[in-house]
């Protein structure tokens, strides 16, 4: 997930201002029930995770407008005021079919200065991954209105075209920027197979940018800057508008005027940005079954403007709700649902029963299941359930494990972290003990869950110690308390080189001739690169495998 740091100096500031007082200790409570994990919270730094579906809380600024009607029972404000301009930016068709939407908009009146230059880059570059998808749907630019020279135009150029990119003091062809500039070489991926590229030019024909690369150098923002002019180019509509609709309001939390451009798109409509809400209807029966509880409209009303929304009232049954067009992440009725139960609290939902029959088949391995269960909570091991997404690096390339059969990937990941349906357990495990290394040793923990191979569900489990001393003769300690708790006497260890593990110090688990799972000590290289210095073992076993060679006491 995300993360940001915020001064505690800068939220008081913009607190105060609003004439609401200031409490670090009751942010650290309250503002998790908004949408965040808090890592630190001090009188000094607020360090969050911002969940994915809040990407309109990974400023200070835009945090702080979230979170005044949240905690500080402020009047939401969803609307961004937005004023009549007179710049224009007309779009060329041939963009339709390499980078359609391309949006503007120009904030005037900022006062900016080092940390607030650096707030804006962080802000720009937090959107292009939770929003921007790596800059593939939404790509943002920043420039110094005074250096460029308006009205603007979108053109489709060859590889050939030549400009001074951003941190050079040398022309540079497209091709040369691609291979050679690092900004080209991370994301030349993006143009790849296209023949012409997009350029924003100004009215003197200096370019202002290459979406999504690199901006030209001499519209770089200074602290001598005091008006933007902010472009937005991507594949996805509501992306975008979102991405410049976020930019501009942390702008107008500092102070700026924000103006519209009037684009004229590559199907020539035109296009102007627009800063009312949006009005979403959720009926009152879907808000009430989920959420187990009679809403007044006093109630729904106060939840939705803790939420930063307005509420227009009940027609026959059917809640109009409005929300900032900005929030991406509203995208159906049962969001909704879940805006009235943050803002109304979860800790005050009724407590309800379910009324439909719940009649289960129990699963063919069920006591295998509660066997294995019971065995590691035996050995004293946590018990932990991790997520069933993953990535390339911790799966296979950390761990030094080739993937099992196809691997399913996701075609729209929220988070470069979360990429692929995992195959393997013992990562998330090494993924939790990292982030957990500030507690003492020794500890344990496993995880019995489901894989994704060939597209297709298995179910895994492994285990994890982090201690001090033991080694591996410890570990063959616990793999034969595993064994004959499981009831299986005639088990063996074979040798193997692979895997995550220290050599020399790594087995196979054969069963009747079977592989059921392997173990062995944690390679210190596999463990720095999850950010761990302390000798650790586990094994990992195939349940399936395991369910195939022994047999079931219950039948």
């Amino acid at each position: 997930m995300p993360t940001i740091s915020v001064e505690q100096s800068l939220l008081r500031q913009l607190v105060e201002s609003k004439g609401r007082k200031h409490d670090v200790e009751d942010l650290a409570f309250r503002l998790p029930l908004m949408g965040t994990d808090i890592d630190t919270c001090n009188e000094e730094v607020l360090d969050i995770e911002i969940f994915p579906d809040r990407p309109d809380l990974l400023s200070p600024e835009t945090l702080f407008h979230g979170m005044m009607p949240f905690l500080h029972d402020s009047p939401p404000n969803p609307r961004l005021l937005v004023h009549p301009g007179t710049i224009s930016m007309k779009v060329s068709p041939e963009l339709a079919n390499i980078r359609p939407v391309i949006l503007g908009a120009v904030v005037r009146g900022l006062d900016i200065d080092e940390d607030m230059i650096k707030r804006l880059m962080d802000h720009q570059e937090k959107l292009h991954f939770a929003l921007g998808r790596g800059r593939k749907r939404a790509s943002i630019g920043v420039h110094d209105l005074a250096t460029i020279a308006p009205p603007f135009r979108v053109e489709a150029v060859d590889r050939k075209h030549s400009f001074i990119p951003l941190a050079m003091e040398e022309e540079m062809t497209i091709d040369e920027i691609l291979q050679e500039h690092p900004k080209g070489v991370d994301y030349a991926h993006l143009l790849e197979g296209m023949d012409k590229v997009p350029i924003i030019f100004d009215s003197n024909d200096a370019v202002l940018s290459f979406p999504p690369i690199i901006n030209g150098d001499h519209t770089t923002v200074t602290t001598k800057t005091r008006d933007l002019f902010i472009d937005v180019t991507g594949l996805d509509i509501r992306a975008c508008e979102s991405a410049l609709m976020l930019v501009c309001l942390q702008l107008s939390v500092l102070g700026g005027k924000i103006e519209s451009v009037r684009v004229t798109t590559c199907e020539g409509r035109e296009w102007n940005l627009d800063g009312s809400p949006i009005e979403h209807k959720v009926e009152r029966s879907l808000v009430e079954g989920i959420l187990g509880n009679s809403f007044s409209d006093d109630e729904i009303e106060n939840a939705i403007r803790r939420m930063g929304g307005v509420y227009n009232g009940d027609l026959s049954g059917v809640l109009s709700i409005s929300m900032p067009r900005w929030r991406f992440d509203i995208l159906h009725p049962i969001d909704l649902v879940e805006e009235v139960a943050i803002g109304h609290g979860y800790d005050d939902l009724a407590h309800d029963v379910p009324k439909a029959p719940l009649t289960a088949i129990p699963r063919q391995d069920g006591h295998l299941r509660r066997r294995i269960r019971e065995a590691l909570q035996g050995l004293g091991l946590i018990q932990i359930q991790s997520l069933t997404l993953s990535n390339d690096d911790d799966q296979f390339n950390s761990v030094r494990w080739k993937p099992d059969g196809s691997v399913t990937r996701m075609t729209n990941p929220i988070t470069i972290d979360h990429t692929i349906l995992r195959q393997n357990i013992l990562p998330g495990l090494l993924r939790l003990l990292a982030a957990n290394r500030h507690h003492d040793l020794p500890q344990g923990v496993y995880e019995l869950g489901s894989v994704v191979i060939d597209h297709a569900n298995r179910d895994r489990f492994a285990f994890l110690v982090a201690e001090n001393s033991g080694g591996f003769a410890a570990l063959r300690g616990r793999i034969q308390a595993l064994m004959r708790d499981l009831g299986c006497t005639d088990w063996s260890l074979e040798p193997i080189e692979n895997g995550p593990w220290l050599a020399g110090r790594a087995a196979n688990i054969v069963v009747k001739g079977t592989v059921v799972g392997e173990c062995g000590e944690i390679d210190p290289h596999v463990s720095e690169a999850f950010e761990l210095n302390v000798p650790m073992s586990g094994a990992q076993f195939d349940v399936t495998a395991l369910s195939s060679v022994l047999e079931d006491p219950v039948h």
